[in-house]
């Protein structure tokens, strides 16, 4: 085999191994779905500031996915030259919310399903996974949990903080305790009987009973 072979039969003979109705489809389908992506994931954003430009990710990788699993399934070699090439990628942006992992996998599994032709299973599995992700995301607890932190004098004036806690809310746990020299720290966390709370402004009087602050919480991590 000489030079001129090789380089026929990687490039030139390559040229069209896709025809341009099926790159023109599946590209055309990559955008619809992955624009699809991009509105669950704008419906169902509950993080702290909304990034539109990793809204706009989702649809680009899908697209980009579809591209790459296009040229692997036409040939062979050069699938096994990108499995190589991509190995030595790195990806350094850190992802805060654990929600965005599901939303780049699926823009990368419906990318790969796209170019392997199975539109039905991308379509349906987009569907299925879209209208999972609006019911269960967008659900809010009926009861909020608030946190309250506490600074008490002693053990006494700190039993009687947890005590009043205990009968002014529905639910009252311990969740860290430091205890000093002449200081107790407390941090609680609670459901509310009701949205009320007055009762804080109580707590904060009472003998013994330094300083009291409620925070709400919603369970989730901001960085």
């Amino acid at each position: 085999m000489t030079f001129n072979d090789i380089f026929k039969s990687g490039f030139l003979e390559n040229v069209g191994s896709v025809s341009a109705f099926d790159m023109a489809a599946a590209l055309l389908l990559a955008f619809g779905l992955g624009m699809f992506i991009f509105f669950v994931y704008k419906r169902t954003f509950s993080g702290v500031m909304y990034s539109s430009s990793f809204g706009v990710t989702l649809v680009a990788l899908t697209m980009i996915t579809t591209v790459v699993i296009l040229a692997v399934t036409s040939n062979v070699v050069l699938s096994l030259g990108m499995v190589g090439a991509l190995s030595i990628v790195r990806f350094r942006t850190a992802i805060k919310e654990p929600l965005d992992i599901a939303f780049l996998f699926w823009s990368i599994g419906v990318g790969i399903v796209l170019a392997a032709g199975i539109i039905p299973l991308a379509v349906a599995g987009s569907l299925a996974v879209g209208i999972m992700l609006l019911v269960f995301v967008n659900r809010k607890p009926h009861l909020n949990p608030y946190i309250v932190v506490l600074s008490c004098q002693d053990h006494d004036s700190e039993q009687r903080a947890v005590d009043f806690l205990k009968n002014r809310v529905q639910r009252c746990t311990v969740k860290s305790k430091t205890a000093g020299k002449g200081e107790v720290e407390l941090t609680t966390e609670i459901r509310l009987k009701e949205d009320n709370t007055d009762f804080i402004n109580i707590l904060a009087e009472m003998e013994g009973v330094r300083s009291a602050v409620l925070v709400s919480y919603n369970g989730e991590y901001m960085g």
